[in-house]
C-alpha cells in the first residue's frame, strides 16, 4: 500500500464523456445587470502556479468586459480545502469565484470513495479552462518506439521497468497507475520530491519512465537525453506535434489529463453561471490568451455549465476507481 500526506495538488484525468463545447459569445439566457460589483476571484493555492496564473488571465479580461473590479485572492493552505471553503460559504450571486484545479474537487470528493459525487451538491461548475497533458517521457535505453512495444517489454519482464512521479498519489503517480492498469502490466513506481529530482534521474538512466507535463522535459527531449513517447490525451495536441496519444499507439481507450476549472458557490443562478460561462469562452479565445496558455502546455477548453458538471463528476469517478484498484492510499 502506498500512502500521501496531501491531496492531488494538480492534474487530474481525462474526459469519460464528449461534452459540447461553448461557442464565443453565447449566452444562452438574460442575467440581468451582473455584476454590480467588484468579483472576487478565489484561487485556493499560492501565488505563481498554474491555478494562479489562469485566474489572473481570466480576471483581466473580465474586468474589461464586465467594467467592473475583478480581484485575484490567493487563499493557500489545506492542500486547497481553505479557499474552497471560502467560496462555498459565499452567497451565491456571481461575485465570489473560485478557480482551482483537481486535487481541489478530488478532496471535496474523497479519494478512493464508494459513494458516487456530485460536485452541484458543493459548488456551481461554470466552465473548465484547460485540460493540459501529460508525457510519456522515457529514457532512449529502453528502446520502444511506441506505447504497444514498451506494453510488450514490460510484459516480459514484469517489474523491471521503473516510473517517476513528483510524489505518491500526484497526478503523475496516479496517471502511471491507470496505464499500467489498462495495459495489464506492472511497473514499480519510484516517488520523488518533485518533477526535478525525477527528471535528473530519468536523465541518468536510474528510472525507465515518468509521466510529466511537457514544458518540464522540453530542454531534455532537445538535448535527445529524454524520448516523448506519447501524450497522455485523448487526442493529438497542437502544442506537441508528432508526438501521438497513448491510445492511438498502444493502448486504445487511455487517456489521463489534468483541468483547472472556474466555480462559484453551490446555488448560483441558471442565468448568470451561464453569462459568466460566455465571457469565460470568449476571454479564452483570444490570441493572447492562447499564447499565454501554451505556455504552461495548455489550450483553451471552455465549456457549458451543465458539460462541465457532467465532466467533473465522471472525472472525479474514474480517479476514485484508479485509488481502489490500485490500493493507493491518499492521507
Amino acid at each position: 500500500m502506498t500512502t500521501r500526506r496531501y491531496l492531488l495538488a494538480g492534474f487530474g484525468a481525462a474526459p469519460l464523456l464528449a461534452m459540447p463545447r461553448l461557442a464565443r459569445g453565447q449566452s444562452g439566457v438574460q442575467a440581468g445587470g451582473y455584476p454590480t460589483r467588484a468579483v472576487t476571484i478565489v484561487v485556493p493555492f499560492p501565488p505563481g502556479g498554474g491555478t494562479d496564473v489562469l485566474a489572473r488571465i481570466l480576471a483581466q479580461n473580465f474586468q474589461e468586459s464586465w467594467r467592473q473590479s475583478v480581484v485575484v485572492e490567493n487563499r493557500g493552505g489545506g492542500a486547497g480545502r481553505i479557499g474552497l471553503q471560502q467560496v462555498q460559504r459565499a452567497q451565491p450571486d456571481g461575485h465570489t469565484l473560485l478557480v482551482t484545479s483537481t486535487g481541489g474537487i478530488m478532496g471535496l470528493a474523497g479519494a478512493g470513495g464508494d459513494a458516487a459525487f456530485a460536485v452541484r451538491d458543493h459548488l456551481t461548475p461554470v466552465s473548465l479552462i484547460a485540460a493540459p497533458a501529460y508525457v510519456i517521457a522515457m529514457h532512449p535505453g529502453v528502446g520502444a518506439k511506441t506505447v504497444g512495444e514498451l506494453v510488450a517489454l514490460a510484459k516480459q519482464r514484469p517489474g523491471h521497468f521503473t516510473f517517476g512521479s513528483s510524489g505518491t498519489g500526484a497526478a503523475s503517480h496516479l496517471a502511471a497507475e491507470l496505464f499500467c492498469s489498462m495495459a495489464g502490466i506492472e511497473m514499480l513506481h519510484v516517488p520523488y520530491r518533485g518533477t526535478g529530482p525525477a527528471l535528473t534521474d530519468l536523465i541518468a538512466g536510474r528510472i525507465h519512465l515518468m509521466f510529466a507535463p511537457p514544458q518540464t522535459v522540453a530542454a531534455a527531449v532537445a538535448a535527445n537525453q529524454v524520448v516523448n513517447l506519447a501524450v497522455t490525451s485523448e487526442r493529438a495536441s497542437a502544442l506537441l506535434p508528432g508526438v501521438p496519444p497513448a491510445s492511438s499507439t498502444g493502448l486504445p481507450g487511455y487517456a489521463a489529463v489534468g483541468w483547472f476549472g472556474l466555480f462559484a458557490p453551490r446555488g448560483l443562478p441558471a442565468p448568470i453561471a451561464t453569462k459568466i460561462a460566455a465571457d469565460a469562452a470568449t476571454a479564452l479565445s483570444t490570441q493572447a490568451t492562447k499564447d499565454r496558455l501554451a505556455t504552461l502546455g495548455a489550450e483553451p477548453e471552455p465549456m457549458t455549465p451543465d458539460a462541465f458538471t457532467g465532466y467533473i463528476d465522471a472525472d472525479i469517478a474514474k480517479w476514485q476507481r484508479v485509488v481502489r484498484e490500485r490500493n493507493i492510499t491518499l492521507e
